[in-house]
């Protein structure tokens, strides 16, 4: 292993191919992201190579070799204003800061192009353009030769890169969830707009169902946890013998509302009646009784993607664009057991 040289300032590349791991990976090592999937042997090893060739971010000589500010925007509307949305936020100022830069978090409100605007008279050295939820977005004209990566959201022009969750993976974790405890009767309440997470949830819940030879139940309401308490409450009106034992909500606040219908039922969580949620919003899953078991957004990991290409595009401004669906994880808490346990 050589040793960092003062004239030739060592780099995150630098680093990575020493290690013989990605920047990504280096990146994660270094700053330790929520959802980071980091082994602790590897962050060693990394953490290791980095000090002994002398890394260390410096945003001012680099400003000055690259011309560059060393800044970066994340600009979208809303962005720090939900718990999931502000995974995103620190997920990519984690993966700037590994690059030894500043994150700008700029809400756009409904000021897109000045906003836009002030950003690039301020010389930014590229742009993450964020949505509020998976959805297809149109990059404004403004940003047209300005490096951008569009997070959380996708876009048909193929110029740029995107990253969204994948809603179908999504769907089948939550499936794969109940199945492996034992449901056979199971239902799912949906969003019923239309919208990419709702299509792609429920394909993915209702083919991995069908792959153990279940059929599954799927309304759709309103996403609210009054909605949801409605539906729900529609479905547990059977005979023990035939309602769910087993139910996967479109989002965590819709569980809510499955919570208080089954209260309302006399339906005991989970021992009568098991309940998946979506989103992983910690704050209501913790507060309720059983804590809610649910599948989680990826946000703090699509974010730092995002990072991530947006510097592979500030090296290589003709890189191709590329495009990625990532998988959440399960949250396992306490609102899931085997049917009559």
């Amino acid at each position: 292993m050589s040793p960092g040289r003062s004239n030739d300032r060592v780099t995150i590349k630098d680093v990575a191919r020493e290690a013989g791991v990605s920047v990504t990976t280096v990146s994660h090592a270094l700053n330790n992201p929520e959802g980071s999937r980091v082994s602790e042997e590897t962050r060693t090893h990394v953490k290791s190579v980095a000090t002994a060739l002398g890394y260390r971010a410096n945003p001012s000589a680099r400003a000055l070799r690259t011309r560059r500010t060393d800044t970066i925007a994340l600009v979208g509307r809303q962005l720090a204003t939900t718990e999931h949305l502000g995974r995103m936020v620190r997920g990519a100022q984690d993966a700037v800061r590994a690059h030894g830069g500043l994150l700008i978090v700029a809400d756009t409100a409904d000021d897109e192009d000045g906003v836009i605007d002030a950003l690039i008279d301020h010389q930014v050295d590229g742009i993450i353009l964020g949505a509020l939820y998976h959805q297809e977005v149109t990059v404004p004209s403004a940003l047209a030769g300005v490096p951008t990566v569009v997070v959380n959201a996708f876009t048909s022009d193929t110029r740029y890169s995107w990253v969204v969750p994948d809603e179908v993976a999504g769907g089948r974790a939550g499936a794969e969830v109940l199945l492996a405890s034992g449901h056979r009767r199971v239902a799912m309440i949906n969003n019923r707009d239309d919208i990419p997470a709702a299509h792609g949830r429920a394909e993915g819940f209702v083919a991995r169902c069908r792959e153990s030879g279940v059929e599954p139940v799927v309304a759709a309401c309103g996403p609210s946890g009054r909605a949801a308490y409605d539906v729900a409450l529609r479905l547990l009106d059977a005979p023990p013998a035939e309602r769910p034992t087993g139910m996967f909500c479109f989002a965590d606040s819709m569980a809510m509302g499955v919570y208080a219908a089954a209260a309302q039922a006399g339906v005991h969580v989970p021992q009568e009646l098991s309940v998946v949620g979506f989103d992983d919003m910690v704050l209501i899953n913790e507060s309720l009784s059983p804590p809610l078991t649910s599948i989680a957004l990826p946000h703090a990991e699509m974010a730092a993607w995002a990072v991530e290409r947006l510097y592979e595009l500030l090296d290589t401004p003709d890189a191709a664009a590329q495009n990625l669906r990532i998988v959440g994880r399960v949250v396992e808490r306490g609102s899931v057991m085997r049917p009559g346990s």
